[in-house]
């Protein structure tokens, strides 16, 4: 299992860490491997991850329930070197996961590559803002910070990467 640095202000460890460590990491995935905590499965995970690229990319869409007058003080966990705490439930998902799309592990896994690439490979300065379901309109940049957290979040749920310190992420659990 590797170390990861969470370091959510260094966009050059950001984008590595997307584009190559967490893709090493994923390739030691299998159906079988347990999540530490949680209730996702592998291939759920990894589905998961995938929705929340389309988000990004305008592919997918959904409503942020968080009232905008909340949101600002979410967001500020975006720029903040904090976990997301083990246990956080997506607002848009309390009542569960959608079903799998994917006819198995190793399918999702390549789309999850090849989407997560085609996000990083935008423009950075790109203009297009996108719903996040709890941090609402959001662009690239901020896109980039939630992946790099969500990401690494998942990835240490799977023990894939060194575990993370669970405190200090927005204040939304189920």
């Amino acid at each position: 299992m590797a170390e990861s640095r969470l370091d959510v202000n260094d966009a050059e460890l950001r984008d590595g860490f997307l584009r190559h460590q967490a893709q090493a990491a994923l390739a030691g995935l299998r159906d079988e491997t347990p999540a530490r905590w949680g209730g996702m499965t592998a291939q759920q995970m990894v589905e998961h991850l995938i929705w929340s690229v389309e988000l990004s990319t305008g592919d997918a869409r959904t409503e942020c329930p968080i009232p905008e007058a909340e949101r600002p003080a979410m967001k500020a966990f975006l720029y903040r070197n904090l976990a997301t705490p083990h246990e956080f439930m997506n607002p848009v998902l309390v009542s569960g996961l959608p079903p799998l799309r994917y006819a198995n592990l190793a399918q999702a896994k390549s789309v999850l590559g090849e989407r997560l690439l085609r996000f990083l490979d935008q423009s950075p300065g790109a203009t297009d803002l996108h719903t996040h379901p709890i941090f609402g309109s959001i662009g690239h940049e901020d896109w980039h910070r939630a992946h790099y957290k969500h990401v690494h979040h998942h990835l240490s749920q799977f023990g894939l990467i060194g575990a993370d310190d669970p405190s200090g992420g927005p204040d939304r659990r189920s």
